[in-house]
């Protein structure tokens, strides 16, 4: 069982806490000695995982940009050595390339230093084996060999080396991007294309100069491809509306063909028509699924709980899949897919509306340059058709209005509270006449209304770690917002614990 202290630590499937001073009221708690502690324990869980003995192991190390990332490379990687194992330093890097490094290294397990979007002062450890990313059981063990203060013997013999294997997943992306496009000039298949790069000072400059600019592409225009952990300029995240908005900004002053985007570690990605317009959130996902769908007719597509109706019918209805909402989280979303391929069910892409996609023919690995690169591909596949990727989607019906509200949960017990709240609400909306039910949902309560009653649909869900219960509503009609969230409102006067 963690103790207040670690438990703070555990961040669904990763560890994460505050790495530097910078941001009032936020001390410093992931520490050297913490850090160190948390490096041991993985050792441990990884030995007792794979049945071998610590001085055996074969770890890869990476890190994103964030200032307390070299850091804390170097704590961990001389942790790990001690224990006697042979370390891999892969210095700045991409998450999923480092899950990369345990397929085509041969690493027992990798670990990626990141923190994803979240601030400068703030940082993580993300761990995989070969079998992908770890589940939150295995977090919470790692934490308790870190907690107990357990760590393997000292062995002599552990060796570090740095390697640039950046590079060398960027050829992989580079030949995927050449065999699939199979233009006349083979090796510059995107000749003719301007791309451009919004990497957010993050890791994911990379995709500029070592993929698009050797295919051939023109990446002028490009921002932020610099690493700076300090993220001067924007947030890097697709999700963030003036993340978004400075790679719109930067396809439409430069008439660019195609933009991307990246998170800090590269795990999620975005992109922008020529016209400049978002192809995120539930477009992401239409165009994803387009991609995927090729040669899998039929096939199953798992999102999170908060998409669209206009995108279910269009999965089903144009595309002829099948549309699958679970839970919110990305590894919910990939752990569901990998077990409906499992049960027999033909599930090609497993993808959140943060950005988070995971395709079964890379792995099932949640991997934004991956995910760009298909959407390149297909960009200059239609290309050759006279066509473009607003063509993809021509047919997706998207809402009129959309507004999320966010809800905080006052008890200490805010798991217990939050799943209170949305049984009161499944039983209400039960009793309500013009209140449907979702027959698919798998998370929180989801409700339908017709014309006459706001013309959409909202989703009250528990958040999957904080004391939040968000809310959103989409419409087909102006106002219809606003009508929603009114019926809403009748039932959330009647909770407690939910300030409204």
């Amino acid at each position: 069982m963690l103790n207040e202290k670690y438990k703070q630590f555990k961040s669904g499937t990763d560890i994460r806490g505050v790495a530097v001073e910078g941001v009032e009221g936020q001390s410093v708690n992931l520490t050297d000695e913490v850090i160190q502690k948390m490096a041991d324990g993985f050792v441990l869980w990884l030995s007792k995982k794979l049945g071998k003995a610590p001085d055996k192991l074969k770890i890869s190390v990476g890190r994103d940009s964030r200032i307390s990332g070299p850091h804390i490379m170097e704590l961990t990687t001389e942790r790990f050595k001690a224990a006697g194992a042979e370390v891999i330093c892969c210095g700045l890097a991409s998450t999923p390339s480092m899950f990369m490094t345990t397929v085509e290294l041969g690493c027992d397990g990798a670990l990626q230093i990141t923190a994803s979007h979240h601030p400068f002062n703030r940082n993580g450890l993300k761990f995989f084996t070969r079998g992908g990313g770890l589940e939150g059981s295995d977090i919470e063990a790692i934490l308790e060999y870190a907690q107990n203060g357990e760590a393997p013997e000292p062995k002599d013999g552990g060796s570090i080396t740095d390697i640039d294997y950046m590079s060398d997943y960027a050829k992989g992306l580079c030949e995927k991007i050449k065999k699939e496009v199979n233009a006349d000039d083979y090796d510059h298949p995107l000749k003719g294309f301007h791309i451009v790069v919004d990497a957010g000072n993050g890791a994911g400059g990379f995709y500029a100069d070592k993929v698009l600019s050797v295919l051939g592409a023109d990446t002028s225009g490009s921002r932020y491809l610099e690493p700076d952990g300090m993220f001067p300029n924007h947030v890097p995240n697709p999700e963030d509306a003036v993340a978004m908005a400075s790679v719109c900004e930067a396809v439409r002053e430069n008439n660019a063909d195609l933009g991307v985007i990246f998170d800090t570690d590269v795990d999620r990605g975005g992109a922008v028509d020529s016209k400049g317009n978002e192809i995120n959130r539930n477009r992401l996902v239409a165009v994803a699924a387009a991609i995927a769908l090729e040669g899998n007719d039929g096939g199953t597509i798992v999102t999170d709980s908060i998409t669209s109706s206009g995108l279910k019918e269009f999965i089903e209805n144009k595309l002829g899949g099948k549309h699958y909402r679970y839970r919110r989280g990305y590894k919910n979303v990939i752990d569901k897919a990998v077990e409906l391929n499992a049960a027999g069910i033909n599930c090609p892409l497993a993808i959140e509306t943060s950005g988070h996609a995971a395709m079964r023919e890379n792995y099932f690995l949640d991997d934004g340059a991956y995910l760009c690169t298909k959407i390149i591909i297909k960009a200059a596949q239609l290309r050759t058709q006279g066509r473009d990727l607003s063509d993809l989607t021509a047919d997706l019906k998207e809402p009129l209005e959309s507004v999320e509200v966010r809800f905080k949960i006052t008890e200490k017990d805010f798991r217990a509270c939050g799943e209170r709240i949305i049984a009161d609400l499944t039983k209400y909306a039960e009793a309500r006449p013009g209140w449907k039910l979702a027959d698919d949902n798998r998370e929180g309560v989801r409700v339908s209304f017709d014309k006459e009653n706001g013309d959409g649909w909202f989703l009250l869900r528990l958040s999957v770690h904080d004391p939040i219960m968000p809310l959103n509503i989409e419409s087909d009609s102006k106002g219809g917002t606003d009508v929603i969230y009114a019926k809403l409102t009748e039932f959330l006067k009647t909770t407690e614990g939910l300030d409204i």
